[in-house]
């Protein structure tokens, strides 16, 4: 690691050999980038040269910095969502081999994770694809006071 100049002892600043544990701001950057490609902090504390422990204490106590590994998370999550939804809609291609040994190539479907992706995303769809006139006003109340309420009671709060 490089030298640079840090404050330590109090307000002298002194230069000192960078240690293992200083998470410069291109660490962070680089540490979030890879958060946000892989989902995995293990990996993303990996490139970044720090301790799994010591990101984590850097998330507890730096706002920004958590904001940061937020954000780096629902880019991650997205991405996931986008593939899983290829492999919904596309299949995964899946090498058959036989006894002759010839091969044969299908594409392979997983109902399951479709059915998923269906039942998280259910509302929202049914919800995009109505239109609301200005009359349907006293509707749209009611349905979005039920869905407050079923929210409500999802989350352990009293229906009242």
């Amino acid at each position: 690691m490089g030298r640079r100049l840090v404050v330590a002892g109090g307000t002298k600043p002194q230069v000192r050999r960078a240690s293992k544990r200083s998470f410069t701001k291109a660490g962070q950057a680089r540490f979030l980038s890879v958060l946000a490609e892989t989902c995995n902090v293990t990996e993303a504390a990996r490139q970044a040269d720090v301790s799994v422990s010591y990101a984590y204490r850097k998330k507890a106590s730096d706002a920004r910095f958590r904001a940061g590994w937020s954000a780096a998370i629902g880019t991650g999550y997205s991405r996931l969502e986008l593939v899983l939804l290829d492999r919904a809609f596309n299949g995964t291609e899946k090498v058959i081999t036989r006894k002759d040994g010839s091969e044969e190539r299908m594409l392979e479907y997983f109902n399951q994770l479709g059915l998923q992706l269906l039942k998280m995303h259910r509302d929202s769809a049914v919800e995009a694809n109505i239109e609301h006139q200005p009359e349907d006003v006293d509707e749209l109340r009611e349905r979005l006071i039920k869905k407050l309420k079923r929210l409500k009671i999802r989350n352990g709060q009293d229906e009242s």
